[in-house]
């Protein structure tokens, strides 16, 4: 029997105008090929550049945020979602047709909620495949879903109260460990492809600072200060596409 779960698709996304294109019409193509009903809805979290425009071009509703904090703009676009199922994509992530059939069979199957698997795109240092190889390992056995890909039923996210607003960094693995208290996890082994950007943008060394001063630090991702890769100023990418393109 099909499923006759309806999917809304939530994008947050801060001057994201060289990805959010690609990333809604990835979308549309996927589900379109599988004939589901679905929205795609871009939470433009105060975006100084064309990310709105583009994106409703693209065939995206945009809904307009103000918080500069990523858990905060997922939960209002969800609460904008008529969906029976949300799937929560990275405006610089490209999802496919596999991966979004796979979701809804997990779903169908008594999933409440999972992740993928995830490959970046272009050239990156050889760290960065060995955190895919790592993330292919550990993640489907500590069931954790990455930041870039992440989905739960629309029951499942009010009953764990959606993304934790407390926190600026790791509320994926927060949202991981919420629903897989609440029912079934699953990491479903098809693949999305993700941004490489910041691992060419920033040195190997700079990234493992971080990280181990969050590992370090009380509270870790509970502030802003420190995340300067996700909340400072941006650094150009030297393979990043033309705008909108």
């Amino acid at each position: 029997m099909e499923s006759t779960v309806t999917i809304s698709f939530v994008v947050p996304a801060y001057n994201e105008e060289l990805y959010v294109r690609r990333t809604v019409e990835a979308i549309h193509r996927s589900v379109e090929a599988l004939g589901r009903a679905h929205e795609v809805i871009v939470a433009d979290d105060s975006s100084s550049d064309g990310t709105a425009s583009i994106a409703a071009a693209a065939g995206a509703r945009v809904i307009s945020v103000n918080h500069r904090q990523i858990a905060a703009t997922r939960n209002s676009g969800a609460h904008s979602a008529s969906g029976d199922l949300l799937v929560f994509v990275d405006a610089d992530t490209e999802v496919n047709a596999a991966v979004v059939a796979a979701v809804v069979a997990a779903v169908d199957r008594g999933a409440v909620g999972g992740g993928c698997h995830f490959r970046f795109d272009g050239r990156i240092p050889f760290y960065g495949r060995c955190l895919e190889v790592f993330a292919d390992v550990v993640y489907p056995i500590v069931r954790l879903a990455s930041g870039c890909f992440l989905f739960c039923t629309r029951e499942a996210f009010d009953a764990v109260g959606g993304f934790d607003e407390a926190r600026f960094a790791g509320e994926e693995a927060a949202m991981s460990i919420a629903l897989r208290r609440h029912g079934k996890f699953v990491i479903v082994p098809q693949t999305v492809t993700t941004s490489g950007r910041k691992l060419r943008a920033y040195r190997g060394r700079e990234l493992a600072a971080m990280a181990a001063d969050l590992a370090r630090t009380r509270n870790a991702g509970r502030r802003r200060a420190g995340l300067d890769v996700w909340y400072g100023e941006r650094r150009p990418d030297p393979e990043a596409p033309e705008r909108g393109t």
